[in-house]
C-alpha cells in the first residue's frame, strides 16, 4: 500500500495547545500539512502555532470537545477556514484522574469518560461524512499503554482508553476498502503534563501534600519520551497507514508481557509501575 500523502492534507488535530498534540502538529507541518489545530486553551494553541515552520498554514479553533454543538459544526468551521474538508482527524485531546474506583465517584467518572472516550467518537461521527469522500482519509485515535493493559488505580482511564481501542478497530474494520483508515496509537511514558494536570477525587483533598508530590514524583519518572519523539512517531505511523502504533520502547515491552500472560502481567509489571 502507497504512504498516505501527507503533504498537504488537511489535518485536524484535538488537543493541540501541548504535549503530544503540539508535537505531532510539528511533525505533520515538517512533512508539509496544513493543520486545523483544536483546544480549549487558546493560549496554547498560539504557542503551538508559534513552534511551527513559517510557511505551515495553520488555524486555530478554540473548542471545548464535550460542547457537543462546537463538535457538531467542527467539520463546516474548519472547511471554510481553510478552504478545504479534513482529510485526516486526530483524536488526542485526554485527561487523567487519579484514585481507586473506591474513591472516584460517577460524576468523576462521567468527566473523564466525556473527554477521552464520548468526544473522540463524537468527533468521529461528525468528521467522518467528509472524510469518507476525500481521495485518501484517515482518523487516528490516541489510546494508552493503558488500552492494553489496567493498572490498578487506573479503572477510569483504562475503561476510556480500552474503550476507544476497540471502537477504533470496529471502525478500522467497517471502512475496510474505503478511502478512509484508522490508526489507534498507544504511547508509554511520554513527557506531558497530563499527570501534573490530573484531577483527584473530591475524596482525597485531604491528602498530605508531601505524600501526593511523592506520588507525583513515581509517576513523572516514568514520562521519559520527549513529546517532539512521540509526534514523530505517530507521523511515520499514519504515513505507512499503521493499524496500530506502539510510541516507546516501554509501551513495546508491556504489550509484549501482555501479550505472553494476559491474565497475570500485573504480578509482573506492577514491580515496574511502583519503582
Amino acid at each position: 500500500m502507497p504512504a498516505f500523502p501527507i503533504r498537504g492534507a488537511l489535518c485536524v488535530i484535538t488537543g493541540a495547545g501541548s504535549g503530544i498534540g503540539a508535537a505531532l502538529a510539528r511533525a505533520l507541518a515538517a512533512r508539509g500539512a496544513a493543520l486545523a489545530l483544536a483546544d480549549r486553551d487558546a493560549e496554547g494553541l498560539e504557542a503551538t502555532r508559534a513552534s511551527l515552520p513559517a510557511a505551515t498554514r495553520a488555524g486555530l479553533h478554540v473548542l471545548d470537545v464535550t460542547d457537543a454543538d462546537a463538535v457538531d459544526a467542527l467539520p463546516a468551521a474548519v472547511a471554510e477556514a481553510h478552504g478545504a474538508p479534513a482529510d485526516v482527524l486526530v483524536n488526542n485531546a485526554g485527561v487523567a484522574l487519579g484514585g481507586t474506583f473506591a474513591e472516584a465517584t460517577e460524576a468523576d467518572f462521567d468527566w473523564l469518560m466525556a473527554i477521552n472516550l464520548h468526544a473522540p467518537i463524537r468527533l468521529t461521527r461528525a468528521f467522518l461524512p467528509v472524510l469518507r469522500t476525500r481521495p485518501a482519509a484517515h482518523v487516528v485515535n490516541i489510546s494508552s499503554i493503558y488500552g492494553i493493559i489496567a493498572p490498578a488505580g487506573q479503572t477510569a482511564y483504562s475503561a476510556a482508553k480500552f474503550g476507544l481501542r476497540g471502537f477504533s478497530e470496529a471502525l478500522r474494520h467497517e471502512l475496510a476498502g474505503g478511502p478512509c483508515g484508522v490508526t489507534v496509537v498507544h504511547p508509554g511514558g511520554v513527557s506531558t503534563r497530563i499527570a501534573r494536570n490530573a484531577r483527584l477525587p473530591a475524596s482525597r483533598n485531604d491528602v498530605d501534600p508531601e505524600e501526593a508530590a511523592a506520588a507525583l514524583a513515581r509517576v513523572e519518572k516514568l514520562l521519559k519520551m520527549p513529546p517532539d519523539q512521540a509526534g514523530e512517531i505517530i507521523a511515520k505511523g499514519l504515513e505507512r497507514r499503521a493499524k496500530r502504533v506502539l510510541v516507546g520502547g516501554d509501551a513495546r515491552l508491556i504489550d509484549m508481557v501482555q501479550r505472553l500472560s494476559p491474565s497475570g502481567y500485573w504480578s509482573v509489571l506492577q514491580r515496574f509501575f511502583n519503582a
